[in-house]
């Protein structure tokens, strides 16, 4: 009986259907030699030669799913760096007033500056043909258009960077089979919208290279296409470092009271005020807002000046008129200050992990100097420098929002 029996069990234990059903092992390698000895990896650890997977007859390495995560979650950082880099940029291009000084768009030809001086010459004579120069920069001479050229130029060369950060290294990974179905769409879309962005920057810079006869303001580009510009950039910097985060940062285990349901509602609604406040200042760039009323808290010698709604149709001011524009500025800062306070008062009342408590107190902080620095720049009737600062300190207020909402994210079941 045990003649008959036991082979047919060793069989049996030997088949692979069964490996596939039963618990596997850890992985194991093979030596080099031809001894076809074995050895054991210890848990988590990785072998120095990659998996191979044959797939239709050709071969792909893949890396274990942790790792893959954690080198597109860096990667993606890395990209968010860049974003936040091209706004800061963008926003010192415009209080420099130079995003009208290259006239013309191309995506290969411009990335070669002018190195002669007769090359100089005929760029400043493209300049001299719009609406900018014959109205406002008539006087300018060679040099001075040269340092405004150089910012414009900067904040180009930056947005083909940001570019090849994302669309180089997602082809890699997609490649190597390192992205998840999921993530596979996630970086779809960003590398769309980074190509969409500079497309929306061109559209923009056109606003104010076209001829106004009836109009006798300052040549500025579209408030409307500014914010668009500014607002795309902010939705790529928010989904690229929100995805960063959640591949990097281990969650939580947070249990799943009222409280912290209603936490998790209050960070939600505060980073859709910093969002929507930063947003509002594209609105203040792009009419000069910021120069209307330099006194604070009253506007002027009142708390609402009587010049809030001088265009019509009343909605018009929201976006058109210079002080309503900065009235709102005003408002929703003070809003989101409000529900920054409210929000770390309500994460005090709930015990929280170390990293959680440290990004609402981060929070706190920055709000508060970020209303300082926006007062300052009031007052002292917007000098370039502490404007970018206070502009830098909006991106790095909303960073800071979306990582705390990232810590309190439910943990999926």
């Amino acid at each position: 009986m045990q003649r008959l029996l036991f082979p047919r069990l060793k069989a049996l234990m030997g088949s692979p259907c069964l490996w596939l059903l039963g618990p596997r092992a850890a992985p194991r390698t093979q030596c080099g030699c031809s001894c076809g000895i074995r050895h054991l990896l210890r848990p988590g650890q990785y072998s120095t030669i990659s998996e191979v997977a044959l797939q239709s007859g050709r071969g792909t390495v893949s890396l274990p799913s942790k790792a893959a995560e954690r080198v597109v979650g860096r990667w993606l950082l890395v990209c968010s760096g860049t974003v936040a880099g091209a706004v800061i940029l963008g926003g010192m291009t415009r209080l420099t007033e130079s995003g009208l000084s290259m006239v013309d768009w191309n995506l290969i030809k411009e990335m070669k500056p002018p190195t002669h001086q007769e090359e100089w010459e005929a760029e400043f004579q493209k300049y001299q043909q719009f609406p900018e120069f014959k109205i406002l920069n008539h006087d300018m001479t060679l040099a001075e258009f040269k340092f405004i050229w150089y910012m414009e130029y900067s904040h180009r060369m930056w947005g083909r960077l940001v570019g090849l950060t994302y669309i180089l290294p997602a082809a890699y990974f997609w490649r190597k089979g390192w992205l998840s179905r999921g993530m596979k769409g996630r970086v779809l879309a960003l590398c769309g919208l980074v190509c969409f962005q500079g497309l929306l920057g061109w559209y923009m810079v056109k606003s104010g290279l076209e001829e106004k006869p009836d109009s006798h303001d300052i040549p500025r580009v579209s408030q409307y296409r500014l914010a668009a510009h500014l607002g795309s950039a902010l939705v790529l910097y928010c989904a690229s470092l929100w995805t960063s985060l959640s591949l990097l940062l281990p969650q939580h285990k947070l249990p799943e009271t009222r409280q912290l349901l209603w936490l998790r509602r209050c960070a939600h609604g505060t980073a859709g005020l910093v969002f929507l406040t930063a947003l509002s200042g594209a609105f203040v760039a792009g009419l000069d807002a910021g120069l209307v009323y330099n006194s604070f808290p009253k506007m002027g010698e009142s708390w609402i000046p009587e010049d809030l709604f001088t265009f019509s149709p009343i909605l018009r001011n929201v976006f058109e008129n210079p002080t309503m524009v900065q009235f709102d500025h005003r408002i929703l800062g003070i809003t989101s200050v409000t529900a920054v306070t409210v929000l770390y008062f309500l994460s005090r009342r709930i015990p929280l992990p170390r990293r959680t408590k440290m990004a609402a107190v981060t929070l706190l902080a920055l709000a508060y100097t970020q209303v300082g620095l926006g007062i300052s720049t009031l007052l002292m009737y917007v000098p370039t420098p502490l404007a970018a600062t206070h502009q830098s300190g909006s991106l790095a207020l909303l960073s800071v929002a979306l990582w705390l909402m990232n810590e309190l994210r439910r943990v999926p079941k």
